[in-house]
């Protein structure tokens, strides 16, 4: 969610959502052994803090599905979610410079991930940037800057390095006192990535995950077997406005806002997305930054990393990842893409202008 609590965004902000035009979807308890193969099953979830819909087309054991599927968010949460203090990195963080706390193998592998993540980002995404987040609460309950006395503590104790893991005995241990782990910005794709393979292994064909509405995965293509239409919302205007579309299949999209979550204090927005090597919410011009490919895990962090980088190192750092593309939504409502998002969007918004990025 660093940069982000991205688990706990709330339910009204929505960035992403699927193109409405498939009317002949039918919503649905049929329990005959063939489920037509235009037939839906949705359930829509509150979990971490913000909504969850999910969609499953001629699926004969969905409710099956859809019931284990809530079982794996609830097990992810009593995991990862940094508020919860039943959860393992409750418990870490509640442990910070005193002790080691054993967690469970997927926990561990999560934070793992998110420092491999940290290194190859410099710092970009920080797991530790948890004292940051409380101390700004965005979202949260914060209406005012903090002191920059306070900033400059809290900035102190992030710094992913200090986070030490054992691999044997599969502990995490923060070096500091006041150190705090929020994996709000790796969460979300992590639950999508674990909720589709499951869905894969079930041979579900044809599916949406939504987390929030930042964070979808297109299993499949629609029954009719065109790409799913993904919009992209307006930073600007209403929820459901949107400013382009993509179409999608077997693929994963992620988008990360200022827009999302914010005060305003003064005439200036304070957002959610922090940068760990200033303290304050990024100021580069950046509105909006979308992610196309790769695992919603890697989607999930992207998003929000290369709005800490900015456009211009954002743009060379996702220029040489391989099978992942970016879009960058500017303050002056120029768009960015990397080369292979070429004929992929389609804008649908006059204010805005695509820049050539080659």
């Amino acid at each position: 969610m660093k940069n982000s609590t991205k688990l706990k965004i709330a339910a009204a902000a929505i960035l992403l959502f699927v193109v409405a035009g498939s009317g002949y979807f039918l919503w649905s308890s049929n329990s005959s052994k063939k489920a037509p193969p235009n037939e839906l099953v949705a359930k829509t979830l509150f979990k971490f803090d913000t909504v969850i819909n999910l969609k499953l087309y001629g699926d004969q054991a969905a409710q099956k599905h859809l019931k284990e599927i809530e079982k794996m968010l609830d097990q992810i949460d009593e995991q990862i979610n940094m508020s919860n203090n039943k959860s393992e990195i409750y418990q870490v963080n509640a442990a910070a410079g005193k002790d080691a706390v054993q967690v469970s193998q997927g926990t561990y592998d999560l934070v793992k991930a998110s420092l491999d993540y940290a290194i190859d980002t410099k710092g970009a995404f920080d797991p530790s940037v948890g004292s940051l987040v409380n101390l700004w609460k965005i979202g949260n309950g914060g209406q005012h800057p903090p002191a920059e006395s306070l900033i400059q503590q809290a900035k102190s104790l992030v710094n992913y390095r200090d986070i030490e893991m054992d691999d044997k005995n599969l502990t995490i241990k923060l070096a500091k006192a006041g150190m705090s782990l929020d994996l709000g910005g790796i969460g979300k794709g992590y639950a999508a990535d674990l909720v589709s393979d499951y869905l894969h292994e079930e041979k579900v064909e044809s599916a949406i995950i939504d987390l929030g509405g930042s964070s979808i995965i297109a299993i499949g293509s629609k029954p009719t077997g065109e790409s799913w239409r993904i919009g992209l919302q307006d930073p600007d205007r209403e929820r459901g406005d949107q400013l382009a579309v993509v179409q999608l299949q077997d693929e994963t999209i992620d988008s990360s806002g200022v827009y999302e979550r914010f005060f305003m204090d003064n005439g200036v927005r304070y957002h959610h997305i922090l940068d760990p090597k200033t303290g304050y919410p990024t100021q580069n011009g950046i509105k909006s930054v979308t992610i196309i490919g790769g695992t919603a895990t890697d989607a999930d962090v992207l998003s929000t990393a290369v709005v800490i980088m900015g456009l211009e190192d954002g743009l060379a750092y996702i220029k040489q990842k391989p099978d992942v593309e970016a879009m960058f939504i500017m303050e002056d409502n120029k768009i960015y893409m990397t080369p292979g998002l070429e004929g992929k969007i389609n804008l649908t918004n006059t204010r805005y202008t695509l820049v050539d990025s080659k």
